[in-house]
């Protein structure tokens, strides 16, 4: 029984056909993140990378992200989101 379970487990893993489906960004977003239409996964890497190096996570909870201008728009003119808040948000821009 134990064997069947080894087999399943060692099948590739299939891509989800909707994260890998391209998507256009707002202009907003598209600041950040470029407008040519990406899948969801790249504009999520997009971001964080963009966030990383302009130093906008909170240094003592790196869960919060503070948005300079170019977020704000994204972010709803909000100051600061947490990063799970930040995905509904941004999601909101993608078409």
């Amino acid at each position: 029984m134990a064997k069947t379970a080894k087999k399943k487990a060692a099948k590739p893993r299939k891509a989800n056909a909707a994260f890998m489906k391209p998507v256009t960004p707002s202009a907003a977003l598209a600041e950040v993140v470029g407008s040519k239409p990406i899948p969801r996964t790249e504009v999520t890497k997009k971001l964080w990378a963009y966030i990383k190096k302009n130093g906008l996570q909170d240094k003592t909870n790196k869960r919060m992200i503070k948005a300079d201008a170019a977020l704000k728009p994204v972010f709803g003119g909000k100051a600061t989101v947490n990063m799970f808040e930040m995905t509904k948000l941004v999601s909101k821009h993608l078409k």
